[in-house]
């Protein structure tokens, strides 16, 4: 009986800890200003630091206050920032010459600009082969570097357009493929391509967060993320988001996976019983910020936005302009749970 009891206390407890809200809020929001689009950011809790893509440059933040502490140019058609822990070297990716820019996290002064394959965009260091990622969205491939070096030691063809990726920390990166609506999984020594999983009802990956300890791959695609095991590629969930979805990230001290979605809204993700996810939150944002990331330390999270005016005139060459973005108003938001 008396094992019974415990057993049935142990189901409970676990029904409660899967059950349990995540009750995300904002916390902290701070103008920055200046003018310029923006697209990926990085949380870089080692340094104290928030890298912000801006424009032609970086915005570098204190973590904490949000303090601009300078920036990091020249950086044109800024997308990524990844910065090597253990060492004062930093990467970002240059859509317009097709190139990244490896800088000093001290100084903020550009050491070296690399050759890359066509539209670099997404971009991550990976401890376990000691390697920076830079993929290509419109070269289909990644350009593999020294992470101390800079220097260029392979690519991968990937057969499709990259977006964001992440890495087991055992060998292998995965990586959303925006055209052919799957995740590349290529091994990060040998540069080898391993699978292609499809990702069922989703389509234009973009951000991709990962649950490593219970091997989810969670993929946010257009109005929903996908929700994948890791070891097989067997697809386990698909749940709804807001619309605009761009950015994701995993929050190990909630056990939630987390959209950014360029309505104006977060989707937060948790497997609320064994195999079953669902949304339990919809946390309110501001448009625009679709971008996001987290300081693994605090699990604070952040993203950016700015305001926005009226949209030009259509014309012939654009029949569908986007909103004016307002000079002086680019943010950041900071969101923490409960």
């Amino acid at each position: 009986m008396k094992t019974v009891w415990i057993f049935a206390v142990c189901l409970c407890l676990m029904g409660s800890l899967f059950a349990q809200s995540a009750n995300y809020h904002l916390v902290k929001k701070t103008i920055i200003g200046g003018e310029g689009g923006w697209d990926y950011l990085l949380a870089d809790a080692d340094g104290g630091r928030l890298y912000v893509s801006h424009g032609t440059q970086v915005d570098v933040l204190d973590l904490k206050s949000h303090e601009k502490l300078g920036v990091v140019t020249p950086t044109p058609g800024i997308h990524g920032i990844a910065v090597v822990p253990g060492t004062s070297i930093g990467y970002t990716t240059n859509g317009r010459p097709n190139t990244a820019t490896m800088f000093d996290t001290k100084t903020f002064k550009a050491l070296k600009e690399i050759p890359t394959g066509k539209k670099p965009d997404a971009i991550m260091y990976d401890a376990f082969s000691k390697r920076v990622f830079i993929f290509n969205n419109e070269g289909n491939s990644a350009t593999v570097l020294d992470a101390t070096t800079g220097n260029v030691v392979g690519t991968v063809e990937l057969g499709g357009a990259p977006e964001a990726a992440v890495s087991d920390d055992h060998g292998l990166i995965f990586v959303n493929l925006e055209d052919t609506n799957e995740i590349a999984v290529f091994d990060a020594k040998s540069l080898s391509v391993k699978h292609h999983w499809k990702l069922g009802k989703g389509e234009e990956p973009t951000g991709l967060a990962f649950d490593k300890p219970h091997h989810r791959l969670f993929s946010t695609c257009n109005k929903v993320m996908v929700v994948l095991d890791s070891q097989t590629g067997k697809m386990l969930a698909e749940v709804p988001t807001g619309s605009g979805t761009d950015g994701a990230v995993f929050d190990t001290s909630t056990g939630s996976a987390i959209s950014s979605n360029g309505e104006g809204t977060l989707t937060v993700v948790k497997e609320v019983k064994p195999g079953q996810f669902e949304a339990v939150q919809t946390v309110t944002t501001q448009r625009g910020a679709r971008t996001i990331t987290i300081d693994p330390k605090s699990h604070h999270i952040f993203v950016t936005t700015a305001e926005y005016g009226p949209a030009p005139a259509p014309t012939t060459e654009n029949s569908k302009p986007r909103p004016s973005v307002k000079p002086g108003t680019f943010m950041v938001l900071e969101y923490a749970a409960k």
